[in-house]
């Protein structure tokens, strides 16, 4: 079902704000943050791309920017910088990102030509006044997502067809190299932005594919939600009961034929009582 028709070119970093019971989801080449509140739909429009956010109070979100990761007030739409993200490197842009269980704040970068720049990218992570590069080489960095005990993040480079899973320290820290997890290369699949359930089921958007496909904590498939729209980009759980899947779309790379036939493409879906998801962590700065 249809959340939200604004159409994004592409949709992304779809988050459900706990304390305000809201949700917010990019779209990345319009440089814009949607949301729908009491009062209807709300656009704020920014002057660099914006990629993916955490909640920080209930009025201020830590947003990645092209060039930095800021401090948003939502009602006065004040910016604060709090750290530069690759500023020196105009070739590159944030892209998929996700509080951790422990406060922090873990963010992708990539080439702004995507595919076609290999390897230049790299996932960050933002813990309590520090940004340290984790990995780097990737070329699409996405799936960024987190284990309920806090103990395992997921990450893909969505060009290697590959979910990657990897252990963490008390502190957030990977403890140990990523080891591959899921394989979706026998399936022609692609991972795009992923979140995790109270179960430890992680829910994993796949572009071209049309669905948010669900694995279980050892990696075994599932089921999967099917949404009309071709490129699902990045699910979320939220809601009254906390048990609604959103997910953003993308129009990005489709010609007029290809959005005739899936004309809904950019759209923001929803599907209810699909499972339970887990609150936001909220960021510590």
């Amino acid at each position: 079902m249809i959340y939200d028709t604004r159409a994004c070119e592409l949709g992304e970093g779809a988050l459900w704000h706990p304390e305000r019971r809201q949700l917010f989801w990019f779209d990345i080449l319009g440089n814009k943050l949607h949301t729908i509140d009491r009062d209807g739909s709300q656009t704020f429009s920014f002057v660099e791309m914006v990629s993916a956010a955490g909640w920080v109070t209930r009025d201020h979100l830590l947003i990645a920017g092209e060039r930095d990761l800021f401090l948003f007030e939502i009602e006065s739409e004040e910016i604060e910088t709090i750290a530069e993200l690759e500023a020196g490197n105009p070739k590159t842009r944030s892209n998929d990102g996700r509080a951790d269980r422990q406060g922090g704040f873990w963010i992708g970068t990539m080439g702004k030509r995507g595919g076609a720049d290999t390897g230049m990218g790299a996932i960050y992570r933002w813990y309590r006044g520090e940004l340290r590069k984790l990995f780097d080489g990737l070329t699409i960095p996405n799936s960024i997502c987190f284990a309920p005990d806090g103990k395992t993040a997921y990450f893909s480079d969505t060009v290697t067809q590959r979910i990657n899973r990897v252990a963490l320290d008390p502190q957030g820290w990977p403890a140990e190299a990523p080891e591959p997890f899921i394989d979706l290369s026998g399936e022609g699949l692609f991972p795009d932005g992923a979140t995790v359930d109270a179960a430890g089921n992680i829910w994993n958007a796949q572009w071209g594919a049309g669905r948010v496909a669900c694995y279980s904590p050892s990696g075994q498939f599932l089921n999967a939600v099917r949404f009309d729209a071709p490129h699902t980009s990045c699910p979320a759980f939220g809601g009254a009961d906390g048990r609604t899947l959103f997910v953003t779309t993308a129009q990005e790379g489709m010609d007029a034929t290809a959005l005739a036939l899936a004309p809904l493409s950019g759209q923001t879906f929803y599907a209810p009582n699909v499972a339970l998801g887990l609150p936001e962590p909220q960021v510590i700065l």
